[in-house]
């Protein structure tokens, strides 16, 4: 008998998403910005990302007999109401509302997603409706889908859930085991966001420019350990100055921060520029450090034993996503292993919750391999696209499509690549790129200025062919997802500069040849002209932009930016003169 669950995100406010198993093969997953072109779609619910997921299955509303959501009551029985309303005592509102009130959020969130479900022919009294703690949800998607066997350290970092904000566990034979879950206001993840507020970026998408910034400084200029009390296995936020609400925020021009006004004192104005410059690059720096120290003491803490017992770790939620721990985690000796779901924000809770309910029904799910779980088009579709553009491209149907586009790269163009089924999550990794040769002097500063119109200091990274992921960083550790950085052998920076960071590191997507078998042999044919199977690569998007789903979505972002060469599938397309 089939069994068909559906995963739906989005409880918290944004990044809402949909994922679609059917007996344990995840067969569509997306991004509800990706449609609606609104990045992170705050405030929305997936609709056009569930109607994706049942086409893409090729099955109707009827036929799905889960669907589960990465949100779930908290009694008041739990430490965490109770922990919540203490820490925020400050704000009797707020803290009454959680002890009695406390699952207001969750009532409001499935009426929604009632509303939404029957709005697309659900039949809610016929499906089974299965909600899932938060972290829960983030632990499901790294553990079940990490493919380990044995015995798995879990770990959870973000912003928070209903009340958590930090979890650690273990899994063993398909089953989650609960050790130790920290509370709002707790947070690393907000800690994290607040001082991303306060250096000028935006929560929840500017974090990882602070760690794109960090190398520029240095840790040991700001001693920022007052932000946070840790040790023995316990973190406390010092909401004095961050992960703070109400009267206690910080404000400019009418707009709330989670940090305090007492940070302002202490740290000096926030940043307003769009220079990585000094005290904020040492602010960035020491942040990036404080964030590290406090997350392997806890991991070693809670989970020290049993990464030792095994080597292995599995790990979510958005601090996953710091690449920079993930460096410091891999580099120890006890762990053999570390996977990063590669959706770890919140849009990878649809995945999360919907593994979660599938196991729980006696049915494994299949390790993630990739992430190609979005639309594909065909060149009919492309074509289409393109002939009623109102830029009037230039196309032509070409053959050799890897042989072509690497020419062009070899010659120092960047290229738009637009080929098969969108990547789930936030990482561009061949499927909605825009590509350049990474050993073209002044490649990255051009595509950062003429094309992605964002910051100069960001960090462009590698896709590389998996044997040459052994000489470029000479470890044996798996990189399918970019969830890591890696020092770069000094021969490759050499070879490769436009890929390497201010530290010397790169966080690199090391291709298995079936994954992205047009991607891998764009490669090697690259490696024919340069002697590198190696090519930068960042997504196709200018900046404030979701990554492109479409035809049309690529061609408006082609049109809007100094591209000159666009491939979608078979199809190369230039710009009329004067364009």
């Amino acid at each position: 008998m089939t069994l068909a669950v559906l995963g739906l995100s989005g409880a918290l406010g944004h990044d809402p998403s949909a994922a679609l198993y059917i007996d344990g093969s995840l067969v569509a997953a997306a991004e509800e910005e990706r449609f609606t072109r609104d990045k992170h779609a705050k405030n929305a619910l997936p609709v056009e990302a569930t109607r994706f997921c049942l086409a893409q299955a090729g099955i109707t509303p009827g036929k799905v007999d889960v669907v589960a959501v990465p949100y779930a009551p908290i009694g008041l029985d739990s430490p965490a109401r109770w922990h919540y309303a203490r820490r925020y005592w400050y704000a009797p509102d707020r803290s009454l509302d959680a002890l009695f009130n406390g699952n207001r959020r969750y009532r409001r969130y499935v009426g929604k997603i009632r509303a939404m479900l029957e709005s697309l022919g659900f039949d809610w009294e016929a499906l089974a409706f299965e909600p899932v703690e938060h972290h829960l949800a983030h632990a499901s998607s790294c553990y079940h889908l990490s493919g380990f066997t044995e015995k798995t350290a879990i770990m959870g970092i973000d912003g928070k859930g209903e009340y958590a904000t930090t979890f650690f566990g273990y899994g063993e034979s398909g089953e989650i085991h609960k050790i130790k879950e920290f509370y709002d206001p707790d947070s690393l993840g907000g800690l994290y966001g607040a001082i991303t507020e306060y250096l000028g970026f935006e929560m929840l998408d500017g974090e990882y420019k602070v760690m794109g910034m960090a190398p520029y400084g240095d840790p040991g200029k700001y001693d920022l350990s007052r932000l946070v009390d840790y040790g023995d296995g316990q973190f406390r936020v010092n909401t004095r100055l961050a992960n703070v609400i109400g009267l206690r925020r910080y404000k400019e021009n009418g707009k709330g921060f989670y940090f305090s006004p007492k940070l302002v004192d202490w740290l000096g104005p926030r940043r307003q520029d769009e220079a990585a410059d000094e005290p904020y690059i040492h602010y960035a720096a020491a942040m990036q450090q404080l964030f590290e120290d406090v997350s392997l003491h806890l991991m070693d803490y809670y989970l020290g034993d049993i990464i030792r017992e095994t080597g292995l770790l599995a790990f979510s939620g958005g601090g996953a996503l710091n690449v920079k721990l993930n460096q410091k985690i891999i580099a120890r000796p006890e762990v053999k292993e570390l996977f990063v779901q590669p959706a770890s924000g919140d849009s990878g809770t649809a995945v999360g919750a919907a593994s979660w309910a599938s196991v729980r029904r006696g049915v494994a799910v299949e390790k993630m391999r990739h992430v190609y779980l979005g639309p594909a088009f065909s060149n009919e579709q492309v074509i289409e696209a393109c002939e009623a553009h109102p830029g009037r491209p230039r196309f032509e149907n070409i053959d050799e499509v890897p042989a072509r586009v690497a020419a062009l790269l070899a010659e120092g163009h960047p290229v738009a690549w637009f080929q098969g089924r969108m990547e789930f999550g936030p990482r561009a990794l061949g499927a909605r790129s825009i590509l350049g040769c990474p050993s073209v002097p002044g490649v990255a500063d051009r595509i950062n200025e003429q094309i992605k119109f964002r910051e100069r200091w960001r960090p462009f990274c590698p896709s590389m062919l998996e044997r040459v992921r052994r000489e470029m960083f000479r470890v044996d550790h798996p990189a399918p997802f970019m969830t890591f950085t890696f020092e770069v052998e000094d021969e490759w920076k050499e070879r490769v500069p436009e890929v390497v960071h201010e530290d010397g590191t790169a966080r690199g997507q090391a291709l298995e040849p079936d994954c992205n078998p047009l991607y891998y042999a764009l490669m090697e044919e690259l490696e024919k002209l340069t002697g590198n199977g190696v090519v930068l690569n960042t997504s196709l998007n200018r900046r404030g932009e979701p990554v492109v789903c479409s035809p049309t979505d690529a061609l408006n972002m082609f049109f809007g930016s100094d591209l000159q060469f666009l491939v979608m599938e078979d199809i190369l397309c230039t710009k009329p003169p004067g364009a």
